[in-house]
């Protein structure tokens, strides 16, 4: 019998574990499986940074209202499972072990059989749309895994609303190295007649919006309260960009309920402090997030000591990043995780312009200093298990 760690090892094997970007495999997969996707009401939403909170604040509003929602994000902390939630008595709760490997194995072997050759992500996104409407669920919050246009979840023909968070430069090699190339491929998800919501008004939203006939609406940043259990100065534009979709497609909704989707929101790792340990865990991992995790820590702890831990795959932009950071605090380690693509200590104090110090041993939390664990989700997720404090991510 197939286990958990059977279908991690065979989802990030050699010939899994790539990108490929392009539809044509994920429609002949679903076609096969009877295209689920059909069947869902999706929320749309893609987006350099942001995407995942936007996601978690507007599953939250539409669980506490009462629809069975089924959330896809990426990427997970612990656990593939943590990527395909749905409402479940009143909580958002992550498909089952069982079901995983049970739908991981199953629609893998159809692929095999019919000469698709999947990638990890593609699996992943194919056991989304069969789980979804096998659960009925009423209402898809959708998350892209990489732009837009060629992006495995964009095999939807239509969606109740697209959403696109701010657009800066990541995965450039294959977006593009301008940011009208990379927002040109976030725009492939507006959908004819559906509306688009978006925090920028480029003009490749407006071109796509027309051509294809769908409403556009630019929101303004709304102020950050008590009211939004997340943290951080750049949820404005998250909580604006949720709020924007629950106003124009629930209108139900009352606001007692918004309220209380608001408070219940959680989404590990984003701006996070841990007041036991005076540690904020955030999973910045390009030039942009690093700037609005500075922006966040001068808002919320100014004139404090900072201690950062910092790690990232090499294919960032990690020059620019270890000097945004080395420029904001007091204490540089690095941490060299176990990851193909991960940098090397070598790699990151060779362009750090302060005094570092490889991390490979225990830190001491309580010695004064604000502790700032930052970067690649791959690097928060085994530090936290090597430092035995990843039950404060839970």
């Amino acid at each position: 019998m197939k286990t958990y760690n059977d279908v991690v090892e065979f989802l990030t094997s050699t010939g899994k574990f790539r990108i490929s970007l392009g539809l044509e495999r994920m429609e002949n997969i679903l076609e096969l499986l009877g295209n689920p996707q059909e069947k869902l009401n999706c929320i749309h939403v893609a987006g350099t940074n942001g995407k995942g909170s936007v996601c978690a604040i507007i599953s939250s509003i539409l669980n506490e209202a009462g629809i069975k929602v089924g959330v896809y994000s990426s990427p997970h902390i612990f656990k593939y499972t943590e990527r395909i939630k749905v409402s479940q008595n009143g909580l958002l709760i992550s498909i089952s072990d069982f079901d995983f490997v049970d739908y991981v194995f199953k629609i893998s072997e159809i692929a095999e059989k019919n000469n698709i050759d999947l990638t990890e992500f593609e699996i992943l996104t194919a056991v989304m749309f069969k789980y979804f409407a096998d659960k009925e669920v009423e209402v898809v919050v959708l998350e892209t895994g990489l732009g837009g246009r060629f992006d495995a979840t964009n095999v939807i023909n239509k969606n109740i609303c697209s959403v696109i968070t701010h657009v800066d430069y990541d995965h450039t090699e294959r977006l593009g190295n301008t940011l009208d190339k990379i927002a040109f491929e976030k725009a492939g998800i507006i959908k004819p007649n559906c509306p688009c919501i978006v925090l920028e008004g480029k003009e490749v939203y407006y071109d796509k919006a027309m051509e294809v006939g769908a409403e556009l609406e630019i929101i303004s940043p709304v102020p950050v309260d008590d009211r939004l259990s997340l943290k951080g100065v750049y949820q404005q534009e998250n909580l604006s960009l949720a709020l924007a979709v629950i106003e124009k497609c629930f209108p139900q909704i009352s606001q007692g309920i918004i309220e209380k989707g608001l408070k219940n929101v959680k989404h590990p790792c984003r701006f996070q402090y841990i007041k036991d340990l005076n540690l904020i865990i955030d999973g910045a991992h390009n030039p942009n997030g690093i700037q609005s995790l500075i922006q966040s820590l001068n808002e919320y702890y100014p004139n404090t000591k900072r201690r950062v831990i910092f790690g990232c795959l090499n294919n960032k932009d990690y020059p620019k990043m270890v000097k945004e950071i080395s420029d904001n605090c007091d204490k540089i380690y690095f941490y060299h995780f176990s990851h193909q693509n991960s940098c090397t200590y070598g790699e990151l104090k060779k362009v750090c312009p302060i005094e570092c110090e490889e991390l490979n041993t225990n830190i001491d939390f309580n010695d004064g200093y604000l502790n700032v664990i930052c970067g690649s989700f791959y690097m928060i997720s085994e530090l936290t298990q090597m430092l035995n404090i990843s039950y404060y991510l839970d």
